[in-house]
C-alpha cells in the first residue's frame, strides 16, 4: 500500500446516518476476484439510475469529481463485514473518510487497506459539513504524524488513532507485511525449534 504520513484533498459530504456497506458496494459486484476495479461501482444504487447518473447523488456533482476526504454521518460502514467497502472507497481515490462513528469491522478494515478512518466530535463534523457546503473546492489536510485535522480557514481537531495502526499506515504495510518484517526472526525461530520425526518399527510416527 502507498505509505500515509500526511495528505491534502478536496472533501465530498455524505449526509446519510448509518450508511452500510451493501450501500457503499451492493452484493452483485462482489463476484469479482480481484481486489481492484470496485470504484465504478461505488455507491452504484445511488450513483445510477436507469444506466445513468443520477445528478441529485453528491458524488456526481461537477463540484465534488475528484474528491478523495468523504465526509459522513454517524455509524459508517454498518451492515456486513464485506471488506469489498473499502476496496471500492480505495480504488474511487478516498484516503480519508471523516465521521463521528464507525462500524467496528468496517473500521478495521480501512486500516488493512490504505484509508485513514478519523472520528471527530458531532459539532467538528457539522462544522466540517457546512464549510464543504458554502465553499466550492474546500479542501482538509490531514497529518498522521500529530494526529490533526486542519484547513486553511482556521479549523483544526485532533483525532486518535491506535500507535501500532499509526504506524502500518505510515510504512504502506497491512497485517501480513508487517508480520514479514519480522521474516528473518521467524525463519531463526523455525530452525531452532524444528521438529523432527522418527519411525519406529510398526512404521507410527513419533516425535
Amino acid at each position: 500500500m502507498e505509505p500515509f504520513t500526511s495528505f491534502t484533498g478536496t472533501a465530498v459530504p455524505l449526509d446519510v446516518d448509518n450508511v452500510d456497506t451493501d450501500a457503499i458496494i451492493p452484493k452483485q459486484f462482489l463476484k469479482r476476484t480481484e481486489r481492484t476495479g470496485y470504484g465504478q461501482f461505488l455507491f452504484f444504487d445511488w450513483r445510477f439510475e436507469n444506466g445513468k447518473e443520477r445528478q441529485d447523488f453528491i458524488l456526481n456533482q461537477d463540484r465534488y469529481q475528484g474528491a478523495s476526504v468523504l465526509l459522513a454521518r454517524k455509524n459508517f460502514g454498518c451492515g456486513s463485514s464485506r471488506e469489498h467497502a473499502p476496496w471500492a472507497l480505495s480504488d474511487y481515490g478516498f484516503r480519508v473518510i471523516i465521521a463521528p462513528s464507525f462500524a467496528d469491522i468496517f473500521y478495521n478494515n480501512c486500516f488493512k487497506n490504505g484509508i485513514l478512518p478519523i472520528v471527530l466530535s458531532e459539532a467538528d463534523v457539522d462544522m466540517l459539513f457546512q464549510r464543504t457546503n458554502e465553499k466550492r473546492g474546500y479542501q482538509l489536510s490531514v497529518d498522521l504524524e500529530s494526529q490533526r485535522v486542519i484547513d486553511s480557514h482556521g479549523f483544526e481537531a485532533y483525532f486518535e488513532v491506535t500507535p501500532y495502526r499509526k504506524r502500518l499506515l505510515q510504512k504502506g504495510l497491512d497485517e501480513i507485511g508487517s508480520t514479514l518484517e519480522f521474516k528473518d526472526k521467524i525463519k531463526s525461530f523455525e530452525e531452532k525449534h524444528r521438529i523432527y520425526y522418527r519411525i519406529d518399527r510398526n512404521e507410527k510416527a513419533s516425535i
